[in-house]
């Protein structure tokens, strides 16, 4: 195998060294003009005018090209001070975006008109309307899920089942105001039983059954049944429920201005 001559490997290396030289020399220039061009976006006035980073950036890199020729260093030693130089640029631009995210508010505030340009705020105005929009378009219609409100109606979102038993504990709790010795809450009694004091409170209708009997049914319904309520069960339940809620809290104001009375009268 032939071998390549000492002269030869010589232009090799000299030619390999300016190449080199070269690249190094095009990645040096333009990581100045980034921090450069970056120093000016980040800076207050976004200008060239009092930008002391703009300055200390280009004072260190004149430093650098500096004493490289002073001192006619290699490439390897040439490299090595950039590389240092760089990584202290990268720190200290590091701890400037820090400081500067660090200083803004975490409390949601209004944007003035003066705070944004109006490109900015049209453009975030149509990305709010367009959000509101497919908002709107994406919500259910004429879709009905068992056992809950259609869209689009006065019950959307509430469940039969557990409205019709949230109210359980409201009626209870108000049966005990208008009666202190009313028996307490047992898990799985039935409501016409269980509020059988209240009874003789309530009117009765046309079939001899007062608001307690239809509110009993809806709640057995809502207790056992392996179906979900319909919205009809669900709107007799809880028409039966104010209506035993409206008469418990009237006889309770009775009886307080019944007490208020006795209190201003005097004894005879």
């Amino acid at each position: 195998m032939r071998t390549l001559s000492p002269r030869v490997l010589f232009w090799i290396s000299e030619a390999s060294y300016v190449v080199l030289a070269l690249i190094t020399g095009c990645f040096f220039a333009g990581s100045l003009v980034s921090l450069l061009l970056q120093a000016v976006r980040t800076a207050p006035t976004r200008s060239w005018r009092n930008n002391w980073n703009a300055v200390c950036i280009a004072a260190t890199y004149v430093l650098v090209v500096s004493t490289f020729h002073l001192l006619a260093l290699r490439l390897e030693y040439f490299l090595t001070v950039q590389f240092l130089v760089s990584i202290a640029l990268c720190i200290r631009r590091r701890v400037a975006v820090r400081k500067s995210l660090q200083r803004i508010s975490k409390v949601y505030t209004t944007v003035n008109q003066t705070q944004a340009p109006k490109q900015v705020r049209e453009y975030i105005s149509q990305e709010f309307s367009r959000a509101c929009l497919v908002s709107y378009e994406c919500q259910p219609r004429h879709i009905i899920h068992p056992g809950w409100g259609r869209p689009g109606t006065e019950y959307c979102g509430i469940r039969f089942r557990r409205a019709l038993l949230d109210t359980i504990a409201d009626i209870d709790a108000k049966a005990h105001l208008v009666i202190p010795s009313h028996p307490r809450l047992k898990p799985h009694a039935r409501m016409l039983r269980h509020f059988r004091f209240i009874l003789p409170l309530l009117p009765k209708d046309g079939d001899g059954l007062t608001p307690l009997h239809y509110y009993d049914s809806s709640i057995q319904l809502a207790r056992t049944s392996h179906r979900e309520p319909t919205e009809e069960e669900f709107l007799i339940g809880m028409l039966a429920a104010n209506q035993i809620g409206k008469i418990l809290n009237e006889c309770r104001i009775e009886m307080l201005e019944d007490s208020s009375i006795r209190l201003t009268t005097p004894v005879a």
